[in-house]
């Protein structure tokens, strides 16, 4: 599969694998930019993605980041639809105690591009019994 983009700012730079078998490619700003502690900033790409129908681009942090600074992606995973034809912006989060910068082709995120399976819905009166039920969060007893 091919999946294109088109440079909408003279900084940017297509996404990449870092090393063979990795799922997902950087993605790099094309701004420098601060967000201060608790803030959050959405941060340009200057790329615009063109994904075949059936798939979907996730934005998803990198652990470096949120590991060495508190940072990470928002709404994670960030979902480009297939049909999005707008520029390519990262949600980052700081939740660490200091100023976090970022600076022009500073890697930010990564993108993984995934199947989308679409599920017909269907309303009913009644659903099944399980063994869980209706436990929700923490309703296995572990931690």
């Amino acid at each position: 599969m091919t999946v294109r983009f088109r440079k909408i700012h003279p900084a940017a730079a297509l996404p990449a694998y870092a090393h063979d078998g990795d799922a997902g490619m950087d993605l790099r700003s094309v701004e420098d930019i601060a967000v201060a502690p608790g803030a959050r900033a959405l941060v340009r790409t200057g790329l615009v993605m063109m994904l075949p129908p059936g798939y979907e681009g996730q934005v998803r942090p990198r652990s470096g980041l949120a590991l060495r600074h508190g940072v990470t992606v928002l709404n994670s995973p960030g979902t480009v639809d297939a049909g999005y034809r707008g520029e390519v912006g990262v949600i980052l989060a700081n939740f660490g105690d200091a100023e976090f910068s970022v600076r022009r082709g500073d890697r930010i995120a990564q993108l993984v591009i995934a199947p989308v399976l679409r599920a017909g819905i269907e309303e009913v009166e009644a659903v099944d019994d399980t063994d869980r039920g209706e436990g929700g969060f923490g309703s296995t007893g572990r931690s």
